[in-house]
């Protein structure tokens, strides 16, 4: 199972002394996210103050970016780590795509897959020296030129990814990308039961295998050295059950565990501002069902449990101890990628 911990330094010129650090303790991946930096410049970074560990976007906002420039970026990432870079994509929720980034909304599933398709068709371009021709209902591409063509990648072209929720996002990631993230608002019998087969059967569609195929996230992780380092995060997650379990998108992993009413609930609290009410009404054992819970001596038989054989990448605090996550990387995983 690969590790990976957020590249969250807060400075720009930490992020390469932050990423060498999660190297030598283990780690297999770092990931950054569209929050308060952009998702790119820090990985930029990072990859030149390290070699093994590997780099992704979880997420970079798609819409807010034309396909270009995210073909672009992801060439020159792709080129300044030596082939450790994933392009990962999230599309966002309609107001802050209308109101922070100011771009049009529509079903995001359909444009998705456009947008996965022309940054592959440009990477065709540049790879094969093909036209570029793309033409879809958002987006057009037909004018590359010598001069706009960067230079060819020493190795393969990177991957891509998508985070997904609804089944029509996830139909999308198995058939045209080379992985899914998925949220933590899962348990593993809606994994089982509702996530897979909708991968399993797109993958079928398009002759890919699943060992070939990565799947990231799908539950929490609540660990700590001691009892009281657990509980102070199986309360973080408890309150974050509360949080996305109020909104109706996320209902139906409820439904799967008969507990839609908690999810109407927490819902009409929300509406209310009932914010810390709304965590008290998750009981323990609805906590449970999301996460693998336990001290570092023991979470491993806890993350084996809850994402054994499921999926191939689990996020980590930095300060996990280097034993442990090694301990970790050794849960054995469907997906074929390489781990040195």
């Amino acid at each position: 199972m690969r590790v990976l911990c957020s590249l969250n330094a807060k400075k720009l010129n930490q992020a390469g002394k932050f990423a060498a650090e999660l190297e030598e303790n283990g780690f297999t991946d770092a990931s950054t996210q569209e929050n308060k930096q952009d998702p790119f410049l820090p990985i930029a970074v990072a990859a030149l103050a390290t070699g093994k560990i590997e780099f992704r976007t979880s997420v970079s906002i798609a819409f807010a970016r034309s396909p270009m420039s995210s073909a672009m970026m992801s060439w020159d990432l792709q080129a300044a780590s030596g082939g450790r870079f994933t392009l990962g994509l999230g599309s966002q929720v309609k107001g802050h795509n209308q109101r922070r980034f100011s771009v049009p909304w529509g079903p995001p599933a359909p444009r998705m897959r456009e947008y996965v398709q022309s940054v592959r068709a440009i990477w065709d371009c540049w790879v094969n020296g093909t036209a570029l021709s793309y033409e879809g209902k958002h987006y057009q591409f037909s004018l590359m030129t010598p001069n706009f063509t960067p230079d060819k990648l020493e190795g393969s072209t990177p991957k891509i990814q998508i985070a997904a929720v609804g089944p029509v996002m996830m139909k999308v990631a198995a058939e045209e990308c080379d992985g899914v993230m998925l949220h933590p608002f899962c348990t593993r019998k809606y994994l089982v039961e509702s996530v897979f087969p909708i991968l399993s059967a797109g993958l079928e569609k398009y002759g890919k295998k699943r060992e070939e195929f990565e799947i990231s996230g799908g539950g929490f992780v609540a660990t700590g050295p001691d009892n009281q380092s657990v509980r102070k995060m199986f309360e973080w997650v408890r309150s974050r059950i509360g949080f996305y379990g109020s909104t109706p998108s996320y209902w139906p992993v409820f439904e799967a565990h008969d507990l839609k009413d908690l999810g109407l609930k927490l819902n009409e609290m929300s509406k209310k501002g009932l914010w810390d009410k709304m965590t008290r009404e998750v009981s323990d054992d609805v906590v449970h069902l999301f996460a693998a819970v336990g001290r570092h001596d023991e979470i491993v038989s806890g993350i084996e449990d809850h994402f054994g054989g499921l999926t191939d990448i689990v996020g980590l605090p930095s300060d996990t101890p280097r034993d442990l996550v090694q301990d970790i990387r050794m849960i054995e995983s469907p997906a074929s990628i390489k781990i040195d």
